[in-house]
């Protein structure tokens, strides 16, 4: 199985975000995910790709402790934040999900204001002391959501009232606004057009430079056009691990390459 080659292992640790190792996911009997191994740099956008039912997004929930909300769940293993445990006892889930966003498939604005949408997580989390702290909050995680100068002047209309391709945009508005340190995407494009999809690629080229970003993606293209670093995933195991490009063009591993050349999957 996947090892962090000698190359791995040497990163300065002070780039390295997230630290998984031995990482076990069962549902019930159903064993999801097998022993998983592996560390995702900080301002760096890594891909998870794989066939459908790979684990991707299983593991993907792991990191924010997503799969806590799922009664037959078990977790093994460690994953590190910055060195932390996140699966110890003593860590808040509530508090670990401000500093880990997620942004889902299905764009999922609440049916609240647009305004409301981005200003709920800072609220719940008193990152605000009063109002104009707020504003200032909601106004810097929208135009960080590529979405300010299409919404700036109807902030109280519904959320829900967005096209399919600006509620993604507003629900990445929504996943920054608390000011998170790593944005996990789970296919946050398989529901929008090609010029939609655009978009939201341009705005994680973008915010790559403020956080870790990681994402699922059915797309191989996208994968390729988005991320620095890919994961392969199949039947629960991680077969690969690299950059990009040596994972597309030069894979190590022959299922890697089955799949990337369409023969699997």
């Amino acid at each position: 199985m996947y090892d962090q080659p000698a190359l791995e292992k040497k990163l300065d640790n002070d780039t390295i975000k997230i630290a998984a190792s031995g990482v076990q996911v069962y549902y019930g009997e159903a064993h999801a995910i097998k022993d998983v191994n592996v560390q995702i740099q900080d301002k760096t956008v890594t891909a998870f790709i794989g066939p459908s039912g790979c684990g991707k997004s299983t593991f993907l929930r792991t990191l924010n402790r997503m799969n806590d909300t799922i009664d037959i769940c078990r977790v093994e293993g460690k994953i590190l934040l910055d060195g932390e445990d996140i699966y110890d006892p003593r860590v808040d889930p509530v508090q670990l999900r401000a500093k880990v966003g997620m942004v889902f498939q299905k764009p999922n604005p609440f049916p609240k204001s647009i305004y409301d949408n981005v200003a709920y997580g800072p609220r719940i989390h008193g990152l605000a002391k009063n109002k104009a702290d707020l504003d200032e909050i909601v106004e810097k995680a929208l135009r960080r959501g590529a979405i300010w100068n299409e919404v700036k002047d109807r902030l109280h209309a519904p959320g829900t009232g967005l096209s399919g391709g600006q509620q993604q945009r507003l629900c990445i508005a929504r996943a920054v606004a608390t000011e998170p340190e790593v944005l996990l995407m789970d296919e946050p494009c398989s529901a929008l057009d090609p010029i939609a999809t655009s978009q939201v690629e341009e705005l994680i080229d973008e915010l790559r430079t403020n956080y870790s970003v990681v994402i699922v993606t059915h797309s191989m293209q996208q994968a390729a056009r988005v991320s620095q670093k890919t994961a392969f995933f199949h039947l629960g195991n991680l077969v690969e691990f690299g950059d990009t490009s040596q994972i597309f063009t030069n894979p190590k591993d022959p299922r890697t390459e089955s799949y990337i050349t369409g023969r699997i999957g």
